[in-house]
């Protein structure tokens, strides 16, 4: 079989299928992802395997947004362009519950819900540290769309954080 009939094999499930099928596969993707982590962990220790996690998502950051910028033809080095490419990655398309707000020279995205951190929770594990992780596949992001782009955590695992807010993160220009 080529790629071509795994166009065709897509194009016979029904259009309003599409989406679930989509956000299915990247709740997929992030199980594997999951799957990785807590072998790797049960292996070699948390810090290990977070510091993995952050060399692996880091990278990814920089192709999601190659690719999104290719895929949507996006030639805007601006913030509110990167945040729509953001939206669409395997880490924000599929966020249980998030909050986006985007202006000229600004945007914040944050997570309420995250149901990464509410699955470790809910079997017993702790909760996992992944600011080192998150925060470099945002940097990676932005800085393809434009280095001038900063990225701030305010709030993100370890850190203590609200029963209504897992994380934020902000975007905005460096000063000049």
């Amino acid at each position: 079989m080529s790629r071509n009939d795994d166009v065709k094999i897509l194009k016979q499930l029904p259009e309003e299928k599409i989406p679930e099928y989509i956000l299915m596969q990247l709740r997929n993707l992030w199980a594997v992802d999951g799957l990785y982590y807590l072998g790797i962990e049960e292996h070699y220790g948390t810090e290990v395997a977070t510091s993995i996690d952050a060399k692996v998502w880091e990278i990814m950051g920089k192709i999601e947004a190659r690719k999104l910028k290719e895929f949507f033809g996006v030639t805007n080095t601006d913030i509110p362009s990167m945040m729509k490419a953001l939206q669409y990655t395997t880490w924000a398309l599929d966020l249980e519950d998030k909050e986006v707000i985007i202006k000229k020279d600004h945007a914040l995205i944050r997570n309420i819900r995250c149901r990464v951190q509410n699955t470790r929770l809910s079997k017993g594990l702790k909760e996992f540290g992944c600011k080192p992780v998150r925060y470099g596949f945002l940097k990676a992001f932005a800085k393809e769309f434009n280095p001038d782009i900063v990225v701030s955590c305010i709030v993100c695992p370890p850190d203590k954080h609200t029963e209504d807010l897992w994380c934020q993160w902000e975007f905005s220009y460096q000063e000049k």
